[in-house]
């Protein structure tokens, strides 16, 4: 994983280049045009071909390939060209390429078949500033469909990267153009939207700079996490989901508006089956209850184990962000950074007042960035994989000399003051002025590992639901955890405000037995899931779709 020191991130454009007028934009200036979406019907480009391009379609004409109930605004509708203009056209644009492709990718010491962008495990970092443009070609070489998902970023609807709902996914060979404006500095990443295939090494971390970065720091390092079984004995993560429904009654939900196309899932049939990896019994105080459903036999930091980990080099008394990032399918992480404590300032790229603490508890999804004067020495940063039979992932931050820790290294700040969302404010800047809400939606969770049966109301997706909502309004989400497991749930397209003060984020770790109230500005148009970021409830039902209605 690169590193960066402070002097570096300004300028260079590390993961991105060259500016100028954005090719596919519409005739009128109203900003890009859906690429990938024939002008005429909608569809996709030939397989093995770039997608068409061309221009917008009518109001209610965006084809995806589900279900399109009537009376809503459209991924491609004049509203969302509207709101993609408001954001602004004038900044440059940076223009990008991603692969994603099965290769044999180093854990550490451990080689493993996957697929993987570029074939780099993570990805390839992204890095833009606030105000450009982004323009990212995907090229699909997996042998199902795809998508890219920019989790955090409230994008324009039609680059939301949702199969079924906001665009049809990517076929094997072919192309898709994703183009948008970002309007907000924070720490994101990226990862497909179809099936399971997050649970592989398709990820990669989206680093949106400030342009008035307010923040002086010496040294930057990003640490994505990650739960690891692609490649291990035989497994694969389809296998798995296929292991977690066996003997249900309900035969497993096969989510095919989400997992893609016919041949995606006959691909999936004909892999490995590997050893269970069904996790029974797996219980953590932290997390309120059941810890998680998948063992995972490997736990990951920047792609490596912890037997042969990543070191990140500084000087004793330098001053290192460390932007933490989640990426893993089924598992929540505790974390700490031997011989130091960490001070929050930001939680799902949005700014907190700074808060000191020793761990952090991290669900799936969540972001944290934290500041941290480095000491002298060798230190450990721990990723205890709460719940889960003491397995833990490692990095090493070394200043000076000393022996490196050992990979099962337990800081014993993992037992000290622990900080987690909800006791976290949000900084001035990110404060939602007084408002009641214009309407409350409730969100009750359910299911059980006992019949692997998530849904949301009891109603497991479908790309037909929609939680109707208008344009202006201010909007309270009503998240009621019946379950047994914690669920981060996570909205696209918007931020959501935690009560009382509470910081604004777009995925909320949500324990058993809590209820828990947010509020989201209606001010992005289109149709946005809301669904647990664990992979495989999300792919079991747990999900479902806000849908602005239409005023034309």
């Amino acid at each position: 994983m690169r590193t960066h020191s402070r002097r570096a991130l300004f300028g260079a454009g590390l993961a991105a280049a060259g500016s100028g007028l954005l090719a596919a934009c519409s005739a009128d200036g109203s900003g890009p045009v859906l690429a990938g979406m024939d002008g005429n019907n909608g569809r996709h480009g030939s397989h093995g071909g770039h997608a068409t391009h061309g221009g917008h379609g009518s109001h209610g004409s965006h084809d995806t390939g589900g279900d399109t109930p009537s009376g809503y605004v459209t991924p491609d509708g004049p509203e969302v060209a509207e709101a993609e203009r408001r954001r602004g056209l004038t900044g440059p644009v940076r223009r990008l390429s991603l692969t994603p492709a099965e290769d044999r990718v180093d854990l550490g010491g451990r080689t493993v078949t996957t697929w993987a962008y570029d074939g780099e495990l993570p990805g390839k970092e992204i890095r833009v500033t606030a105000g450009d443009r982004v323009a990212l070609t995907l090229n699909n070489r997996l042998p199902q469909t795809t998508t890219v998902h920019w989790h955090g970023l409230p994008v324009r609807n039609d680059m939301d990267g949702v199969p079924g709902v906001t665009q049809r996914a990517v076929a094997p060979g072919a192309s898709f153009d994703y183009h948008f404006t970002v309007i907000e500095p924070g720490t994101h990443w990226i990862h497909p939207h179809v099936g399971v295939q997050l649970d592989r090494a398709l990820y990669a971390p989206l680093i949106i700079e400030d342009p008035r970065e307010p923040l002086a720091y010496d040294r930057e390092w990003v640490v994505l996490l990650d739960d690891w079984l692609d490649g291990i004995d035989g497994s694969t993560p389809d296998a798995v989901l296929r292991q977690l429904h066996k003997g249900m009654p309900h035969g497993g939900h096969d989510m095919g508006e989400m997992a893609g196309t016919d041949a995606s899932r006959a691909q999936s049939d004909v892999r490995p089956q590997g050893p269970s990896r069904v996790l029974m019994g797996a219980r953590s105080r932290l997390l309120g209850g059941e810890a998680g459903s998948v063992d995972h036999p490997l736990h990951l930091v920047n792609g490596r184990m912890a037997q042969n980990p990543e070191t990140f080099h500084a000087k004793p008394g330098d001053r290192i962000r460390i932007r933490i990032i989640n990426a893993g399918s089924d598992t929540a992480y505790r974390l700490a950074l031997g011989g130091h404590r960490m001070t929050v300032t930001h939680t799902d790229g949005s700014p907190v007042q700074h808060r000191a603490t020793d761990a952090l508890l991290i669900g799936m999804g969540e972001r944290y960035d934290v500041l941290v004067t480095a000491g002298d020495g060798v230190f450990p940063l721990t990723a205890l994989a709460e719940g889960k039979r003491g397995r833990s992932a490692l990095a090493v931050l070394r200043t000076g000399g000393g022996e490196a820790p050992g990979a099962r290294t337990r800081p014993r700040e993992l037992r000290g003051a622990l900080m987690t969302a909800d006791r976290l404010r949000a900084a001035g800047s990110a404060r939602a002025g007084r408002r009641a809400p214009d309407r409350s939606i409730d969100m009750v969770l359910t299911g059980s590992m006992a019949r692997y049966d998530w849904a949301i109301n009891h109603r497991t997706y479908s790309s037909s639901q929609r939680y109707p909502v208008r344009a202006g309004e201010r909007v309270r989400l009503v998240f009621r955890n019946r379950s047994g497991m914690f669920h981060p749930m996570h909205l696209h397209g918007h931020s959501f405000t935690l009560p009382d003060g509470g910081p604004r984020k777009d995925t909320l770790m949500l324990l058993p037995g809590r209820e828990v109230p947010v509020d989201f500005q209606a001010d992005n148009p289109g149709l946005w899931m809301i669904h647990c970021h664990n992979v495989y409830h999300s792919e079991s039902g747990m999900m479902t779709i806000v849908g602005y209605r239409s005023s034309r």
